[in-house]
């Protein structure tokens, strides 16, 4: 068989079954580009029809979502789950509030989500779901209101042994707080039934800088390929939210200077870097206050503040995308590769274009897929589900260590797969196949269902 005419009459399919879903489509074809090889020395997997299995989600819940904002006013948005795969183990994957969510991105992030689990050795499945809500400018009374309206639909399609969803833009300790103590309510238990929980109340410790630490772990085992560190190196991000502040954090913990990263508003270059004290003001900012990156250049006016401009033209040697699919075009990858960049780290979900990636790889550059290096924060999540069984808490040393073991298995499964199938220190096709090679395998395993 032609596996490159196969490849492509799978990929014509799915452009005709859902020509709309651009972002979804992107991420499909992104992996099976990776796969021929594979296709080639294992034709069980054409046989059994894994790719077209493996295309459509298990499950897709749609449902209406009202609530009632301060003024009494009534508010309708559109609430998802898609359960995508539970070849590995329940389903799990976040929770994303934002105004850009609909069913073809929601779909895109459990198929990448699918994968990125697979990486990550622990028994998880594959999920996502969310609501076009947005909570920036909303108050907490009316966050809780959606939250609570929103669970009262979702508690029926998950639990701890079914669909384990966390949080993720936009939703996270206060709406993961708001959703669990309703979810308690309806099913009259307490159970593990989410991640990202506090502490006091069975959260586990580092899981809100999990995925953050775990792009800059990833960064610095991919440095180390080619002996060099992260200690001395200028970095650069995009988005602050979780994954951001703490990529920042734990940049500068391991010798890195951040010099530029990002918002909604614009962008920060500060030339000094970020300090422990930048850091603390950032973090009250974007957690507490929910302010804009304005602020901190009028706290430290060394800074710069660029409205409407993104931070890929600072010079910079390691970037990290974390803000949100799409972000890095193939001019921002120009940039980069002009302005010497020599690694390129995704801390959030296809964060870079193709056009981008392939400019990226052509120069020489590194660069991990976020499917690889951004699955710190599942992989906590998946240590707190195994707390919750023990009834037990780790201290942040014990987590951080078991983060960096997998951060370090992730990279080296990624390099191992992509040299076994001939295309050695492609990090991108490491992490394809070897997803998709756990997931497949158990497809088959278990049967047509």
């Amino acid at each position: 068989m032609n596996i490159q005419q196969y490849t492509s009459d799978f990929l014509a399919r799915l452009a005709q079954r859902d020509p709309a879903q651009k972002v979804f489509q992107q991420a499909v074809q992104e992996v099976v580009g990776s796969l021929a090889p594979v296709l080639e020395r294992n034709p069980k997997y054409i046989k059994e029809k894994i790719l077209d299995r493996i295309l459509e989600p298990e499950r897709m819940i749609i449902f209406r979502v009202p609530w009632k904002d301060d003024k009494g006013e009534i508010h309708v948005n559109r609430g998802f789950r898609i359960q995508y795969n539970s070849a590995l183990g329940p389903y799990k994957g976040g929770i994303r509030f934002h105004q850009s969510v609909t069913q073809d991105s929601l779909k895109f992030l459990a198929f990448e989500q699918t994968f990125k689990n697979s990486l990550t050795t622990l028994p998880l499945g594959g999920g996502k779901g969310g609501s076009d809500f947005d909570t920036r400018g909303k108050s907490d009374d009316e966050v809780m209101r959606f939250c609570h309206s929103f669970m009262n639909e979702l508690y029926r399609h998950i639990g701890y042994h079914t669909d384990v969803p966390a949080g993720d833009l936009g939703c996270g300790g206060r709406e993961i707080g708001y959703m669990f103590g309703q979810f308690k309510k309806l099913n009259d238990n307490f159970t593990g039934a989410f991640t990202g929980k506090k502490p006091n109340w069975g959260g586990s410790l580092l899981r809100p800088e999990a995925t953050g630490y775990g792009v800059a772990y990833f960064a610095q085992n991919m440095l180390a390929t080619r002996q060099d560190s992260l200690q001395g190196k200028t970095a650069i991000i995009s988005g602050t939210g979780n994954v951001g502040i703490y990529a920042i954090e734990k940049l500068t913990q391991l010798g890195a200077k951040v010099v530029g990263f990002m918002d909604y508003d614009g962008s920060i270059y500060d030339k000094d870097g970020v300090d422990e004290e930048k850091l603390a003001f950032l973090k009250d900012l974007v957690f507490t206050r929910r302010g804009s990156l304005k602020e901190y250049a009028a706290q430290f006016p060394k800074a710069q503040f660029r409205p409407g401009k993104k931070t890929w033209d600072i010079p910079c040697q390691v970037a990290c995308p974390t803000a949100c699919e799409n972000e890095l075009h193939a001019e921002d990858a120009t940039a980069l590769v002009q302005n010497g960049c020599l690694c390129v780290t995704e801390g959030s979900n296809m964060p870079c274009t193709p056009q981008a990636i392939s400019i990226i790889q052509k120069a020489g550059l590194l660069y991990s897929p976020g499917k690889a290096s951004n699955a710190g924060g599942v992989a906590v999540s998946g240590l707190e589900m195994t707390q919750n069984s023990m009834r037990i808490y780790w201290t942040r040393q014990e987590v951080d260590e078991y983060l960096q073991r997998i951060m370090h298995s992730i990279h080296d499964t990624c390099l191992d797969a992509a040299e076994e199938y001939g295309m050695k220190g492609d990090y991108m096709a490491g992490a394809n196949i070897a997803g998709f090679l756990k997931v497949a395998d158990a497809m088959i395993d278990q049967g047509l269902v």
